[in-house]
């Protein structure tokens, strides 16, 4: 080794700089990732996360998943029980036959459609129509929870014995519970007869009629 070669060394021993400092790589940048609908902090988190969804037979023959749409603040959330043929179509709720009807409701209520929020408890069609079994309600079932906490509406209401079982956990039928105060968490549960119900059967207008009556006089004490 070379004097100056030496020299230069005692040197930088004496600076402390024999060996570089060392220098820690950047960390990477955290991505948060929803890994499930309680990892969701919005609705449209929520919406993505069921992007594609393979969850149950369901996804086989459908064409659209029916998330919901309304005001993501809305005071009064409606549940249906899944889509039909228009909705499957158009990836809507309630935008058939029974929709104009739903639409009619809130109307009379004094609200517009996009003041509320309207969803399922499936997000994607039944072959047929026929009801939802129960690994289909099981595999959205936390979709709906979380769109619910998310909304935290001030009034649920229950279109049909499907969503009125679902959301108060009973199999009572939709006679039985209509126009009861039950509670989904903590929420006020109003059921109600389907718009689909309304369309066969013209006598069951007066009692929905009744039913929304009940939930604008609980939205006013609140």
């Amino acid at each position: 080794m070379t004097a100056t070669r030496r020299d230069l060394l005692r040197w930088l021993d004496d600076l402390g700089w024999r060996d570089p400092p060392h220098v820690a790589a950047p960390a990477a940048a955290q991505v948060t990732v929803a890994r499930g609908p309680t990892d969701c902090t919005t609705l449209e988190e929520l919406e993505a996360l069921l992007d594609g969804c393979t969850r149950c037979d369901l996804a086989e023959k459908r064409r659209h998943i029916v998330f919901g749409e309304g005001n993501p603040h809305a005071a009064v959330m409606f549940v249906g029980e899944a889509p039909g043929a228009d909705e499957d179509r158009t990836g809507r709720p309630f935008v058939g036959q029974a929709g104009k009807l739903l639409d009619a409701m809130i109307v009379a209520m004094g609200l517009r459609r996009e003041d509320v929020y309207i969803a399922n408890v499936v997000k994607c069609r039944p072959p047929g129509n026929r009801d939802p079994k129960e690994p289909e309600k099981a595999a959205c079932a936390p979709f709906l929870d979380r769109q619910i906490e998310l909304i935290r509406p001030r009034v649920l209401v229950a279109l049909g014995k499907p969503a009125a079982n679902r959301l108060s956990g009973t199999s009572k039928p939709i006679g039985a519970l209509r126009g009861r105060w039950l509670t989904y968490r903590g929420i006020p549960l109003l059921a109600t007869y389907h718009p689909a119900y309304l369309l066969r059967n013209v006598h069951g207008k007066r009692a929905v009629w009744e039913d929304l009556k009940r939930v604008l006089a609980r939205l006013s004490r609140t």
